[in-house]
C-alpha cells in the first residue's frame, strides 16, 4: 500500500486512545488478584498498532520489484546513525519513525508500570533507534525529552537496587597485616558509596518531579535531605532552604506535623551558619556583605515558609469548624473537641513511623522547637491565637529583611499574609466588638500601601489590595449592623452609630468601584468582556456595590432614591451581562441568582419612594 488512508489512521488513532484509556483510567480498578489486567490488554493494542505502523513503513519504502529503497535523502551533510542527523524530523520519513518511537515508547512505559524493566529499557532502546533516524522537529521533541527521562529513571532505579544489596554485603578482611589498610580503604569508599547513593536519591527526585509524580518526588526529598544530615555533607542555609520548600508541599497536603519538623529542622540548621554579622560600617569587605545579606535573605525566606504554615493551619481549621453561613458551628467544635485525645494519640504514632531530621546534635533542637508549634488543627480562640501570634512572630523576621524600598512586591505579600492571619482570628473570636478591631488592624496596614503604590507599575497587587479593602470594610459594615440590631431592642440607633455605618458602607463601595475602574481602558471604558481571570471579581464587586448602595441609611429622599437607582443599575449590570455572556453564569451563580430578585423588586420600591416624594411636594 502506498500510504494509510484516513480511515485506516484514524481507527489507528481511535485503538491508541482505548490503550491510553485502559492503561491511565481502567487500570486504577482492576482487582488485587489481577493487577495489571488492563494494562496487559492496552500492550496487545499497541502492539497491533506498532505491527500496523511497520507494515506501511515496509511498503511504502519497497519499489515495484519488491527492493527496499529510502523513500527521501537523509538532511545535507548529516549522517543516517547519528542522534537526530537522519531525516528531517518534519518529513514523511521522519514523521513515520517518530510514530513507531512514540509507540516503543508506550511499551516501555507499559512493560515498566507491569514491573518487567529489562523489556521496559528494551523498548526505550528501541524508541531511541527510532528518533535516531531524523532530527528534532516541533513534531517529536516531546518525545525525546520523554524517552531520556524515562530511561534516567530506570537507570537510578537500578542505582537504588545495587545500593541495597550492596550495604547487606558484609566485607571479608585477609590475614592481620593487611587488616589495618584495608579498613581505612574500605571506611573512605564506603563514604563514598552513601555520597553516591544520596545523589541517586537527589536525582530520582528531580525525575519524579519532572513526570509529575509530586508526592514521590517529595518522598526522594525527604530521604536525600535526612541522608545529607546523617552523613554530615550539606551546606547549612543550602539544606535549610529546600527543607523549609519541602514543608509547603507538606501543608498544601495538610499533612501539618510534616511541614512543622522540616520548618523546625530548616530553622536550627540554618542557625548553623552562624549568628549575622552586625552592619560595620567602612570596614566591611564585600565578602563579609555578601554572607551578611545571604545570611539574613535565607532565614527570611525561611521566616515566609512558617507564615504559609501558620496561616494555612488556620485557615484550615476554619474551613472544618464553618456552618453553612461561614460562622463557627459550635456543636462541630465540640465534637471535634471530644475527639481530640485520639488525634494527640494518632500524632504521637505517626511522629514515631515518620522519617526524622537530626543528628546527635541537632535531635533535640529540633525537638524542641516543634513543641512550641502546634500541628493540630485549632478549635477555640486561644488556640488559634497561640497560632497566630507565632505568624506574627516571623512576619516581623520577614519583613526586617525584605522592606518596602527595595522588595517591594514581596514586602506588601508578606503584609497580605499578615492580614490573612487577622482575617482567620478573627473568625474564632466571638466578641463582635474585638472582631471588629481586628478587621481594623487590616486596614490599618494594607490602606496606605494601596494609596502610595504608582498605579501603571504596581496594577495588579493594587487591585489584590483594593479588592481586600473593599471586603474588609464590608465584613466591618455587617458586624457593626449585627451590634446595633442587637441594640435596637433596647434604643434606637443614635447618630454616630448611623454616621460610623455609611462610613463603612461608602468606603467599601469606593474601593469595589476602585476596583472595577481599574478594569477600563485609558479612555474611561469598561470592557465588554471580561478576561477570566477577572470575571468573578468584577461582578462580585458590582453585586458588592449594588448591595452597599441600597443598605446606606438616609434621611433625604432624593439621596435616597439616587441610592436606590445606583443600587437597580448594578443589579441590573449582572444580570444583561450573564444574558449576553452565559459561559459567566457558573462563577456568579449565587450572585445572579440574588441580582434577579432585586431587579424585579427594586423598580417597586423605587416608584413607592417617588410617589411619596410627590405626595409631599
Amino acid at each position: 500500500m502506498a500510504s494509510l488512508s484516513s480511515a485506516e489512521w484514524r481507527a489507528l488513532c481511535d485503538k491508541f486512545t482505548t490503550a491510553q484509556n485502559l492503561s491511565e483510567v481502567e487500570s486504577r480498578k482492576d482487582p488485587a488478584n489481577d493487577p495489571f489486567r488492563s494494562k496487559y490488554k492496552a500492550r496487545e493494542l499497541l502492539r497491533e498498532i506498532y505491527c500496523a505502523l511497520k507494515s506501511f513503513e515496509t511498503t511504502e519504502g519497497e519499489n515495484e520489484s519488491g527492493d527496499q529503497r529510502p523513500t527521501e535523502q537523509p538532511v545535507d551533510g548529516e549522517r543516517e546513525d547519528g542522534f537526530g542527523r537522519g531525516f528531517n524530523g518534519d518529513s514523511p520519513a521522519g514523521l513515520r519513525a517518530a510514530k513507531l518511537g512514540a509507540v516503543e515508547y508506550y511499551l516501555g512505559v507499559n512493560h515498566i508500570e507491569t514491573e518487567e524493566l529489562s523489556a521496559g529499557q528494551e523498548h526505550l532502546m528501541n524508541c531511541m533507534k527510532q528518533l535516531e533516524k531524523c532530527s528534532v522537529s516541533s513534531e517529536n521533541v516531546s518525545l525525546y525529552i520523554h524517552v531520556r527521562v524515562r530511561m534516567l529513571k530506570a537507570v537510578l532505579a537500578d542505582s537504588i537496587e545495587v545500593y541495597t544489596h550492596g550495604v547487606k554485603a558484609k566485607p571479608k578482611f585477609p590475614n592481620r597485616h593487611v587488616r589495618f589498610v584495608l579498613i581505612l580503604l574500605f571506611l573512605h569508599y564506603s563514604l563514598l558509596f552513601e555520597l553516591a547513593y544520596t545523589h541517586t536519591m537527589y536525582y530520582l527526585a528531580q525525575v519524579y518531579k519532572n513526570l509529575g509524580e509530586i508526592e514521590r518526588a517529595a518522598t526522594y526529598c525527604h530521604s536525600t535531605l535526612q541522608r545529607q544530615l546523617l552523613l554530615n555533607q550539606y551546606n547549612p542555609l543550602e539544606w535549610a532552604l529546600n527543607a523549609a520548600t519541602l514543608s509547603q508541599y507538606y501543608i498544601t497536603k495538610g499533612r501539618y506535623m510534616e511541614g512543622r519538623h522540616c520548618l523546625s529542622a530548616a530553622t536550627v540548621i540554618a542557625g548553623l551558619a552562624g549568628e549575622v554579622p552586625s552592619e560595620a560600617a567602612a570596614q566591611e569587605s564585600e565578602t563579609e556583605r555578601e554572607r551578611r545579606d545571604q545570611l539574613r535573605q535565607k532565614r527570611a525566606e525561611i521566616a515566609r515558609c512558617w507564615i504559609k504554615y501558620c496561616l494555612n493551619l488556620l485557615q484550615d481549621a476554619e474551613k472544618l469548624l464553618q456552618d453553612n453561613i461561614g460562622e463557627l458551628d459550635t456543636e462541630r467544635q465540640e465534637e471535634l473537641k471530644r475527639a481530640r485525645r485520639g488525634e494527640e494519640e494518632a500524632e504521637e504514632k505517626d511522629r514515631k513511623s515518620a522519617l526524622l531530621f537530626g543528628s546527635e546534635d541537632t535531635f533535640d533542637s529540633i525537638a524542641s522547637l516543634e513543641e512550641k508549634v502546634r500541628c493540630l488543627f485549632p478549635l477555640d480562640f486561644t488556640e488559634a491565637r497561640a497560632v497566630f501570634l507565632v505568624g506574627q512572630t516571623y512576619v516581623t523576621q520577614a519583613k526586617e529583611y525584605f522592606e518596602i524600598d527595595g522588595y517591594v512586591t514581596d514586602h506588601i505579600e508578606i503584609l497580605q499574609d499578615h492580614s490573612a492571619l487577622f482575617k482567620a482570628l478573627a473568625f474564632f473570636e466571638e466578641d463582635l466588638e474585638r472582631r471588629c478591631k481586628m478587621h481594623k488592624r487590616r486596614i490599618d496596614m494594607l490602606e496606605p500601601i494601596c494609596n502610595d503604590l504608582n498605579a501603571q507599575y504596581y496594577l495588579l497587587i493594587r487591585r489584590q489590595l483594593m479588592f481586600e479593602l473593599a471586603e474588609t470594610y464590608n465584613e466591618m459594615m455587617d458586624l457593626k449592623l449585627s451590634l446595633a440590631n442587637r441594640q435596637a431592642d433596647t434604643q434606637p440607633l443614635d447618630n454616630h452609630t448611623i454616621k460610623k455605618f455609611n462610613h463603612l458602607c461608602s468606603s467599601s463601595a469606593k474601593y469595589f468601584q476602585m476596583f472595577l475602574d481599574s478594569l477600563c481602558s485609558p479612555e474611561g471604558k469598561f470592557p465588554e468582556r471580561l478576561e477570566e481571570e477577572v470575571l468573578r471579581p468584577a461582578l462580585v464587586a458590582r453585586f458588592r456595590v449594588a448591595r452597599l448602595h441600597s443598605r446606606l441609611i438616609c434621611s433625604v429622599p432624593s439621596a435616597q432614591l439616587d441610592n436606590l437607582n445606583k443600587s437597580l443599575d448594578n443589579y441590573k449590570y449582572v444580570v444583561e451581562y450573564c444574558e449576553a455572556h452565559p459561559e459567566a453564569v457558573a462563577a456568579v451563580e449565587t450572585e445572579l441568582e440574588l441580582s434577579q430578585e432585586m431587579v424585579g423588586l427594586l423598580p417597586i420600591k423605587i416608584n413607592r419612594l417617588k410617589a411619596r416624594m410627590a405626595t409631599n411636594n
